[in-house]
């Protein structure tokens, strides 16, 4: 199965991709699949994200300058039909991100057949709890993917998996150190303060459970898609479970009408 039927992924979404490590990868998986028929995909970041190799993306661009920016894009998107965008590069060898404002200007080009925005950063740990400012997701966005890894199941609750582990303790009620179990993971995906804080109303949420293929991964991945999906979030019909650096990042959907 490919990722855009995983995702049901329909024209000209604007994806907004947020939560734990493997959204950068996924991003890219995403972006190559969406490319291969002639389309044309933007990725960008409204944080920050490592610098692309020239193997994920055909073209990157960085120009602080929104119109500017919109300049290149559409001067660029009859020669590149994937084409990564940011601001300019920091010190710490990341790209510094663009602005929600410019992700819904950018929908307005009819050139333009997919967005994809990874809108969150969680230092590559397997589970993250947003703060105040955080997720970054554009208003238009019409999918949001939260992302978690399977392994963070059975953890301890620690900043070494969990980025912003003080946060998750406190909207779980949980204390850290405490191990984390499928249903403290499925409430900070389903919880308004948790993972995918800040979707728009209109937007689908699909969660995707990275890292199924380690020890036990698919098995423990399901448990952690049924309890998702008993919380009856109304965003949330379906989960994706995979895993993000394989050639074929789908293993499983599980939706509710499987699940009944």
């Amino acid at each position: 199965m490919t990722l855009k039927e995983a995702f049901d992924i329909k024209p000209r979404e604007v994806i907004s991709l947020v939560g734990g490590g493997g959204k950068t990868t996924l991003m890219f998986a995403l972006a190559r699949e969406l490319a291969s028929n002639s389309n044309c995909v933007i990725t960008t970041t409204t944080t920050k994200i490592l610098e692309p190799l020239p193997s994920e993306t055909s073209l990157l661009l960085l120009e602080a300058d929104e119109k500017e920016m919109l300049r290149l894009i559409l001067q660029n998107l009859d020669r590149y039909c994937h084409i990564t965008i940011a601001t300019n590069r920091l010190a710490t060898g990341k790209l510094r991100g663009i602005s929600p404002e410019l992700v819904v200007k950018l929908a307005e080009l009819n050139q333009i057949s997919y967005i994809i925005v990874e809108a969150d950063g969680a230092a590559q740990k397997s589970l993250k709890a947003p703060n105040l400012t955080e997720p970054v997701i554009p208003p238009n966005t019409s999918l949001v993917i939260p992302v978690v890894g399977i392994d963070a199941v059975g953890s301890r609750l620690t900043e070494e998996v969990v980025f912003r582990a003080e946060i998750a303790s406190r909207l779980l009620g949980l204390p850290l150190g405490e191990v984390i179990s499928a249903e403290s993971v499925a409430i900070l995906v389903t919880h308004p303060e948790g993972i995918a804080k800040g979707t728009p109303h209109r937007a689908r949420i699909i969660p995707f459970v990275n890292k199924v293929d380690l020890n036990r991964g698919l098995e423990r991945g399901r448990d952690l898609a049924r309890k998702i999906l008993e919380k009856r979030h109304p965003q949330i019909r379906q989960v994706v479970l995979g895993q993000a650096r394989s050639p074929e990042p789908v293993v499983e959907v599980i939706s509710l009408e499987t699940t009944g």
